[in-house]
């Protein structure tokens, strides 16, 4: 169970849920560890202060006012892999593959594919949904908002 910090407003539309009953059994695990990584990065972050759950294109999707979309899926025509989708005109997914490097498997500038049969590395996985949900504010900030040291990956101070 996710523990959400007190001044996180969530806001669901109920039909996630239908969304999230109509992925197969072996899947469903999979999807909602996502949604408890992004929960939890969302709660994380000192600057996020809502989150919406919603359907874009019939999709789980999430946003924060300061954020740019999340989206997640898994498709029937790829049924050996489940993907994170990003703006795919941001810097979001550029930004991954610099930091991360193979870490991940991409789908061009839109999205992190991950196989259903392996497990995710979830630490790097939020530093990636932090990106998204905090992407208007460090837009413009390199690596948006992240340095990369001998401690390894931090994020910037902004104030």
């Amino acid at each position: 169970m996710t523990t959400m910090k007190p001044n996180l407003s969530l806001t669901v539309d109920p039909k996630v849920a239908h969304t999230f009953e109509k992925y197969p059994p072996h899947i469903l695990p999979k999807m909602l560890l996502l949604r408890a990584l992004i929960l939890e990065t969302a709660a994380d972050l000192p600057t996020v202060s809502s989150l919406e759950e919603t359907l874009k294109w019939g999709e789980p999707s999430y946003i924060t006012p300061k954020g740019s979309t999340l989206r997640m899926d898994w498709k029937e025509k790829a049924p050996e892999q489940y993907a994170l989708y990003f703006k795919c005109t941001s810097k979001i997914v550029p930004t991954i593959k610099e930091v991360f490097g193979d870490t991940f498997e991409y789908e061009k500038d839109r999205a992190l594919l991950f196989p259903t049969g392996k497990n995710i590395p979830k630490d790097a996985v939020k530093t990636c949904i932090g990106f998204a949900l905090r992407y208007h504010e460090v837009k413009h900030l390199p690596l948006l908002g992240w340095e990369i040291g001998d401690a390894g990956l931090k994020m910037e101070d902004e104030g």
